[in-house]
């Protein structure tokens, strides 16, 4: 196996051309038709080809008298080079476009709703410049794909090829109306009202509960896979919902959901989202502008949380 300063300079070597030439084959799964699609002879193909496994000393076709196949390695290097191509066709698209670049930001979609969007009016109306394209759903960002620039995601990303920034300690406590909070004068209460859960939160209510040195009901009269319905439900009267302090901050501000317990309670903390970007050498400008924007709203929300 080379080592890697060999290696790197081995790389340096392979034509641009080449590649080219063998992502046409590759694709194509034939010589003649990607001699075809260049404008070359098929012998042509045939040796670049050759010249490029020689070089990177890795057979990349399988030959037979009547066709040509990818050999495993062949077939992974595809992939990268095809992704390669793009992603130069969409740097000279983007160079020769007048238009701007846009800004693609992806979020969960409870965050997107209950915490970005009543504050979204002020980033657009500061970076007016910024052409800004918003998509929110429970799958994180396939960055790999060009997709999207930046993700805010539920819960600790695994993968070590990004970028990964904690936005805020969250609080978890129970949360209702002002009217269903008079009804409440100790924690024991909880149990002769509706728990409203949110079955894909991290923690509910048992660790609330349990933290809380009570034992947890078996039953909960409502459950949600969205927290902003959760929220929603319990602004409207429906119950008691175990909620994040982010989340619920609009409402908290606004008077329609009060924490009745805060103080009298123990909060379960922890961190629950996570800003993600790609770990490239060239970022869109506007990148740095909405991540300084984003923790900067964080951090005023932080001073002006209720409790």
């Amino acid at each position: 196996m080379a080592e890697p300063d060999s290696l790197i300079a081995q790389l340096r070597r392979v034509p641009l051309a080449s590649l080219r030439v063998f992502e046409a084959a590759g694709r194509t799964g034939s010589f003649v038709q990607a001699a075809q699609e260049i404008g070359v002879s098929a012998s042509a193909v045939s040796h670049s080809i050759r010249k490029l496994e020689d070089l990177i000393e890795v057979a990349l076709f399988e030959r037979t008298t009547r066709e040509v196949n990818l050999t495993a390695p062949g077939r992974a290097l595809l992939e990268y080079v095809q992704r390669g191509l793009d992603e130069m066709h969409r740097g000279l698209a983007l160079i020769k476009s007048d238009e701007p670049r846009p800004l693609r930001l992806h979020t969960a979609p409870s965050f997107g709703m209950q915490w970005l969007m009543p504050r979204l009016a002020r980033f657009v109306a500061a970076h007016p410049d910024v052409d800004l394209r918003f998509s929110a759903s429970t799958d994180y960002a396939q960055f790999d794909n060009d997709d999207f620039d930046l993700d805010v995601v539920y819960g600790e990303p695994r993968s070590a090829l990004h970028e990964k920034v904690p936005l805020a300690m969250e609080h978890l406590s129970p949360m209702c109306s002002p009217a269903l909070a008079g009804t409440l004068r100790t924690p024991q209460d909880l149990y002769q009202q509706r728990l409203i859960q949110c079955d894909v939160q991290m923690l509910q209510w048992k660790g609330w509960f349990e933290a809380n040195r009570l034992v947890a009901p078996r039953h909960y009269a409502l459950r949600f896979d969205r927290s902003s319905m959760a929220i929603a439900a319990a602004v409207n009267g429906m119950g008691v919902v175990l909620e994040s302090s982010l989340l619920a901050q609009h409402e908290l501000e606004s008077g329609a959901l009060v924490a009745p317990f805060r103080g009298m309670t123990h909060d379960i903390q922890y961190v629950g989202h996570y800003l993600v970007y790609p770990r490239r050498r060239t970022r869109h400008q506007a990148v740095e502008v909405f991540k300084k924007w984003l923790l900067d709203e964080l951090s005023v929300g932080r001073c002006a949380s209720p409790g």
